[in-house]
């Protein structure tokens, strides 16, 4: 498997993560919530958010063959209320295609994430999803996450958990 990070430049990945990020959300919000929350435009043009200069990074994952089964969207983040927060690692979003899963694509995704923040000196990552996202939930409490904030959706008021972990440099 590859790891690979994308540019704002290929347009084919930028639609692919965008296509599986809805896929993510109606895997986890169901049909009617995920797959209405947002337009391909507007999930397009959060990819290329985070490829346009930000602290942030965009990888997918590519089998033997070069098909793209997984990807993560991660970025550096600070928390806007808290006036002496350090900064934070949130990775975004994370997806992997049916046929790929339970084959580890997943754990890479997080441990490219995890070695990213620590290269930048971010000494605390995190991520949000559904509670109902066991799957995902499961993968981040084997690494060493735990709940940390729980709150509503304001899209859906789907309750909606904090996974953080400290990262040891």
């Amino acid at each position: 498997m590859l790891l690979r990070p994308i540019s704002l430049a290929d347009t084919a990945a930028i639609d692919l993560v965008a296509e599986r990020t809805r896929a993510t959300l109606i895997e986890v919000e169901g049909e009617d919530a995920g797959g209405t929350m947002y337009s391909m435009d507007w999930l397009r043009d959060r990819v290329r958010w985070h490829l346009d200069g930000r602290a942030a990074e965009v990888v997918v994952a590519e089998d033997a063959n070069g098909d793209i089964v997984g990807q993560t969207i991660y970025r550096i983040e600070s928390d806007a209320g808290a006036h002496s927060a350090a900064p934070f690692g949130l990775i975004s979003t994370t997806y992997v295609a049916p046929k790929a899963r339970r084959l580890g694509v997943a754990q890479h995704l997080l441990a490219r994430a995890e070695f990213w923040f620590r290269e930048r000196h971010v000494l605390l990552s995190s991520t949000w999803t559904s509670e109902t996202n066991r799957p995902l939930i499961a993968l981040y409490d084997r690494n060493g996450y735990a709940e940390s904030e729980r709150g509503p959706n304001q899209l859906t008021q789907t309750m909606m958990v904090r996974l953080t972990k400290a990262l040891i440099p």
